[in-house]
């Protein structure tokens, strides 16, 4: 994308009322108007699902326009991106969908503990050298971030075609003494999998699928249902 496509973009986002960009050193000194204040914005008590690294937000709108009930956020740090799927929703009307421009580690500063009910994971960087490791988005220390802010019972997904991370973070979340709800390595040649997990197929998805195993898990840290 050319430079003169990005800064346009960038002019549109500041514009959307569904795409907040907070300042980094606002959520570091949490000052961040909506943490613990998101269902007001929404104007309603229903769950909320987060999409992390949600790219051009394509699962995010399509899980909103699906799930009335349930309001969705995604998070992403790139604006060309992110700009479509805040645009996507308004174009479509959706009102119980938002996006957020900000670094994944500082979810914290932005949602109160608690106060998330399901996150989902797409596609993200496996992240395989061991130098990277500490960027993994299921390593030990963003699963604890991941597990301040859900609710008791809160869900987490991860939809990968890395068999890397896959089996990473089952091995991770096993020795955490987690029993997963749903893991298998090709969910597409799987009659049980989840409808939530094959109904979606991302633009990076389509263009893999015949070549490459998708692989699903889904689990909580807190068993009891």
């Amino acid at each position: 994308m050319g430079s003169k496509n990005k800064l346009k973009r960038f002019n549109e986002n500041l514009k959307f009322s569904n795409l907040f960009q907070p300042n980094r050193d606002d959520l570091i000194s949490c000052s961040f108007e909506l943490k613990g204040k998101w269902n007001s914005f929404f104007k309603n008590d229903n769950p909320i699902v987060l999409e992390l690294g949600c790219g051009k937000g394509e699962y995010t709108t399509e899980l909103a326009k699906s799930n009335s009930d349930k309001n969705y956020i995604g998070i992403d740090i790139k604006g060309a991106r992110i700009w479509k799927g805040a645009k996507d929703s308004i174009q479509n009307k959706l009102n119980n969908v938002c996006f957020i421009r900000t670094q994944i580690e500082l979810i914290d500063k932005i949602f109160d503990e608690k106060e998330i009910s399901e996150i989902w994971i797409t596609f993200p960087d496996p992240q395989l050298k061991i130098q990277r490791k500490k960027h993994r988005l299921t390593n030990f220390k963003f699963l604890s971030l991941y597990k301040k802010i859900l609710k008791k019972g809160g869900i987490i997904n991860l939809k990968t075609d890395s068999e890397y991370l896959h089996g990473y973070t089952l091995g991770l979340i096993e020795g955490m003494g987690i029993e997963p709800i749903f893991s298998n390595h090709d969910i597409y040649s799987n009659n049980n999998a989840p409808i939530e997990a094959t109904r979606i197929k991302t633009f990076y998805e389509k263009k893999f699928i015949n070549t490459k195993k998708i692989t699903f898990l889904k689990f909580k840290f807190d068993l009891d249902v």
